[in-house]
């Protein structure tokens, strides 16, 4: 049985959906925008999952050799338009629907089903969530409260497999001053992709890095993003996970013609640190990245640095993806004093007249890894391989059909697993309304 929940308390999301719903159908009666502006669209995504970690090992759930199953996902996003006025209120909704297709017990926990909880190595048949958001608008300033998809530098949700997961909070993002975004936004709890249960937020603890089980109660963001000019943007992000860390982020996106193409430049800092009664412990990290790219026709040609200065890695909200040059499919090369580079090739078919195909290679190799309990250097490394195909026409226009590779070895299996990994995804897109 599929069983729906809201990341917000029952008796507050009524509230707040009755309130948007009343005014929402105040304003129809004089301008309809509640309505008229709202969109409907629905997503279905076939995953095939496949890790395997090379080592024979099924001691635990967590230890299995292989991780491999499929599933059925459906994601609903509804949106309202604003009601009229100086202050505008509208509500959206995202529901989601996972349906098992195959599983086994021996090589569960891929992250696109969650466990039944009695066995932690049998996938349920189905899960479903739903977020619901209140939002309310003043000129270009808007307001957003409960269920979050945030896509910023400091917290990029996840959305690597079945569904993504969500954030609970608020959310305020004004663009009021010309070229200029300002942000700010407090979050207290999220959901995971595989589950159905909203948790405290915590503190990822890949390779052990840190504790896994340590929380907080909230997190608090604020950002400037400022376009310069038409080639240049400057961005600066402020975060702290209450007790645990605090973390400043400055970066620079630029692009310019050079000769028949455009070079692109990503360049990254973040600079992190315990905060308040460090329940982490120590946190001691600067992370600098760079990504420069030429494009030319359909190819495009980058190359990255990043290094990881202080005594450990970079931390990061559990949930999340790290805003990292080098964050790829598998791993993120954020170890204690590690240094890494990439070589990355990317071609759009469109130029020779097959529209709708794409292609992305890209190599990262890390080293100088500080491994606890350990003398020897950690190293790494990570090939990345993905092929798409976007139909263009017909009954199935806009039908995706991605695949995607990566091989993933270390010299140190207590630091990391090594990994050989396949993931097909197809997904189509359907406009409601």
């Amino acid at each position: 049985m599929v069983v729906p929940f809201s990341l917000l308390p029952p008796c507050r999301v009524a509230r707040l959906s009755a309130l948007a719903v009343c005014a929402g159908f105040a304003a129809h009666t004089q301008a309809g925008g509640f309505i008229e502006d709202s969109t409907a669209k629905l997503e279905a995504r076939t995953v095939y999952f496949n890790r395997d970690f090379r080592d024979g090992s099924t001691s635990s759930p967590q230890g299995a050799s292989k991780r491999e199953e499929t599933a059925q996902g459906f994601i609903l996003n509804v949106q309202s338009g604003y009601t009229e006025g100086t202050v505008g209120f509208g509500l959206d909704a995202l529901g989601m629907l996972g349906l098992k297709l195959d599983s086994s017990p021996a090589d569960s926990n891929s992250g696109l089903l969650p466990s039944t909880g009695s066995d932690p190595r049998r996938s349920k048949d189905q899960y479903a969530k739903i977020g619901v958001t209140a939002k309310m608008r003043i000129s270009d300033t808007v307001l957003k409260y409960g269920a979050l998809l945030p896509d910023l530098p400091l917290l990029k949700y996840n959305d690597g497999r079945l569904l993504p997961n969500m954030f609970n909070g608020a959310m305020l993002v004004s663009k009021d001053v010309n070229d200029l975004t300002i942000m700010a936004s407090r979050l207290n709890r999220y959901t995971a992709r595989d589950s159905t249960d909203p948790q405290d937020l915590r503190l990822n603890c890949k390779n052990k890095r840190y504790g896994c089980n340590i929380t907080a109660d909230h997190f608090n963001m604020y950002g400037l993003d400022y376009k310069v000019n038409e080639r240049l943007t400057a961005q600066y992000h402020y975060a702290e996970l209450q007790d645990i860390y605090r973390q400043q982020f400055v970066g620079l996106l630029a692009n310019q013609p050079i000769g028949p193409g455009v070079l692109s430049a990503d360049v990254r800092l973040l600079k992190s640190d315990d905060a308040g009664s460090a329940k982490a412990s120590t946190i001691d990290n600067r992370a600098l990245g760079a990504m420069l790219g030429y494009s030319l026709g359909g190819h495009k040609v980058s190359a990255g640095w990043q290094r990881m200065n202080g005594d450990t890695s970079m931390p990061y909200l559990d949930g999340s993806n790290p805003y990292l040059v080098n964050y790829l499919q598998v791993n993120d090369f954020a170890n204690a004093q590690e240094r890494s580079w990439q070589v990355r090739y990317d071609y759009d078919f469109k130029a020779m007249g097959y529209n709708g195909w794409s292609f992305m290679t890209r190599y990262v190799n890390g080293d100088n890894i500080k491994v606890v309990g350990r003398a020897e250097e950690g190293k790494e490394w990570e090939r990345d391989t993905e092929v798409k195909y976007i139909v263009q026409s017909g009954t199935f226009k806009d039908l995706s059909l991605r695949f995607r590779n990566a091989t993933y070895r270390t010299n140190y299996s207590k630091f990391a697993r090594d990994v050989d990994e396949t993931r097909l995804i197809v997904s189509y897109n359907l406009n409601i309304w």
